[in-house]
């Protein structure tokens, strides 16, 4: 699988990352939800946990995913955006949008 972060998506995180260090990590989150599937989120995490995470070298910055959820990122290439139209970070493949909304979580301990 090959990652991408747009350059738009770059200079977002950019902002609201600073010189933060840690990981961008993209996780299908349950809580609240009755379907089993899941909504993919962007976190951004203070450390790796290595016999969890799988890390995904970009164009710009590494991102992680859980081992147990790469089932759920099974495109070849997916690609992080942002959308100034809808002031939100989006998740896409070239076959589909797959959260054209996907919320963005500093610093939360998964």
């Amino acid at each position: 699988m090959a990652m991408t972060i747009t350059e738009r998506a770059s200079e977002e995180l950019n902002k609201k990352i600073g010189d933060q260090k840690g990981y961008l990590k993209i996780r299908n989150v349950m809580e609240g939800l009755a379907c089993g599937a899941g909504v993919p989120t962007l976190f951004f995490v203070p450390s790796r946990d290595e016999t969890q995470d799988i890390l995904f070298e970009t164009n710009d910055r590494p991102v992680l995913l859980e081992k147990s959820e790469i089932i759920f990122f099974d495109d070849e290439d997916l690609k992080i955006d942002f959308s100034e139209s809808v002031n939100s970070f989006q998740l896409k493949s070239p076959q589909q949008i797959i959260n054209g909304r996907m919320s963005f979580i500093m610093n939360k301990i998964i």
